[in-house]
């Protein structure tokens, strides 16, 4: 009869150490992109980064590029078609 192991009893240790270390990797990327994402109203990035898991690549591509919040200038020009000084 053959012996059937689950995955996680045949990991080595030093699998374990890379584990750990993409972990604390990526959790503290997905928190901040999740929170800005919430903040921010972007419920579809919110729900893209909460479901794909991309070793926090696309959660720092939205932190550094589709998280940033307009301008109050920018805001101003938009509500109005004219700069308010």
């Amino acid at each position: 009869m053959v012996q059937q192991t689950l995955a996680i009893e045949t990991l080595t240790q030093s699998q374990y150490v890379l584990l750990a270390i993409l972990l604390f990797w990526v959790l503290p990327w997905k928190g901040v992109a999740l929170w800005k994402s919430a903040r921010n109203n972007h419920k579809w990035w919110f729900i893209s980064l909460l479901i794909v898991n991309s070793m926090a690549i696309l959660e720092i591509i939205y932190i550094f590029f589709f998280s940033r919040k307009k301008s109050q200038t920018a805001l101003n020009i938009e509500n109005n078609g004219t700069k308010n000084n």
